[in-house]
């Protein structure tokens, strides 16, 4: 059976992250994605924590695995005519460049749209294109302070803090990948194309809008979350003590609370008056007595245990142990790949399971690997004619 996305054709214009996290989520599903790149550098991407070695970074191939090179100067006449003369063969245009750059390239969505009136463009900025907030240039730190997740990150006694994960990037990422799926399906629907706008800050505030929900209880400003200990739920330390050793244990209800309680041995603080069996000010006597027994057990066995009784836990997992988790590699999301240049490594895979066409895994392409291959495909250009256009700069090969 073929791939889910197997017959959707997308131009990727994406650096860094925000948008090529969106385009290789629909790569995973099959989609065919071209990725065309700057001649000799790139996009700025495949440098980003390299260092000095004149190889791609970690970041770059953990980003852009089922992608198709190819280079293209669309700073040059004959470069942005290649890209015109391509955009009718393909469904969708990604980009997420600073705003203006494709308007002041000739090739903004109005142009494009004249070309391929069925064209799918989407368009990745850290405020949107419109607002008084429209030109500032965003990373994914900037959209998590602007879109409200510092604030609630930390303690009243802590500055705001950013979360980990880059909720500002790949998180707009998904979404942006969500609307060029529904830009698709109304298309088929209706034959019509679109744009497909994703504003990194808007992106991140759909991200905080349960934790913002507190504010019917606490008032503005939305109080920042700390580590949502409201014990007996809470983090506890195991053993053997180092800075992941922890646990997280979760307690919704009064069954749930009887079933830990009897665990650690102290049935004689199974009762509650709080809603749903939780309260924020049973005294420290709860915490203690869960910390103690905690202790006494590494992260994986408590969990093993809260499983044994219906209580909801998990180990906290740094990346160490993310990348050699026996559940995580039995269930393929860790995938081995060899690059030509780095050799051996393991990436995590696709999230999303399709039980009829699996997701699938191909390494990140070299800059222009794909340049001639697919210049002669789509545009019928002969060896020579490529040759031509890398003396003159407009491709690498």
């Amino acid at each position: 059976m073929a791939l889910a996305l197997s017959d959707v054709r997308i131009l990727d214009l994406t650096q860094y992250e925000a948008g090529t996290s969106s385009t290789q989520a629909l790569g995973w599903l099959g989609a065919q994605i071209v990725k065309v790149e700057p001649p000799g550098r790139g996009e700025p991407g495949r440098r980003l924590g390299a260092g000095s070695d004149a190889v791609d970074s970690t970041y770059f191939i953990t980003l852009n695995n089922n992608k198709r090179s190819l280079t293209l100067d669309l700073k040059s006449d004959d470069g942005r005519e290649i890209f015109k003369q391509l955009v009718p063969k393909f469904d969708i245009v990604v980009e997420n460049f600073t705003l203006g750059t494709m308007e002041r390239l000739g090739i903004g969505y109005d142009t494009l749209k004249e070309i391929h009136p069925q064209l799918i463009y989407c368009t990745v900025k850290g405020f949107g294109t419109t607002g008084p907030w429209a030109p500032t240039k965003s990373f994914d730190m900037v959209a998590q302070a602007a879109g409200g997740a510092m604030a609630i990150t930390g303690t009243n006694e802590t500055l705001p803090l950013k979360p980990g994960p880059t909720i500002g990037d790949t998180g707009t990422g998904v979404q942006a990948a969500i609307g060029m799926l529904a830009a698709l399906w109304q298309r088929q629907r209706d034959g019509v194309g679109q744009k497909v706008e994703l504003s990194m800050q808007e992106a991140v505030t759909n991200y905080t809008r349960v934790p913002m929900t507190r504010r019917e209880v606490s008032g503005d400003p939305a109080p920042p979350y700390g580590d949502g200990q409201t014990a007996p739920t809470g983090l506890f330390p195991c053993k053997p003590g180092g800075r992941s050793d922890w646990v997280w244990i979760v307690v919704a209800g009064g069954r749930m609370r009887k079933a830990l309680m009897d665990t650690i041995g102290r049935p004689d603080l199974a009762e509650s008056n709080g809603a749903r069996g939780i309260t924020r000010n049973e005294g420290d006597d709860v915490r203690q007595a869960i910390e103690s027994w905690t202790r006494q057990r590494t992260k994986y066995e408590v969990m093993d245990e809260m499983r044994e009784v219906g209580v909801p836990s998990g180990p906290v997992l740094d990346s160490g142990e993310i990348f050699t988790n026996e559940h995580l590699r039995e269930r393929g999301m860790l995938v081995d790949i060899e690059h030509p240049t780095r050799g051996p490594m393991t990436l995590l895979g696709c999230p999303i399971r399709l039980s009829e066409s699996p997701a699938v895994h191909r390494r990140a392409p070299l800059l222009g690997e794909h340049t001639a291959e697919v210049l002669a495909e789509e545009l019928g250009l002969e060896v020579s004619e490529v040759e031509a256009l890398a003396m003159s700069g407009v491709v690498s090969v």
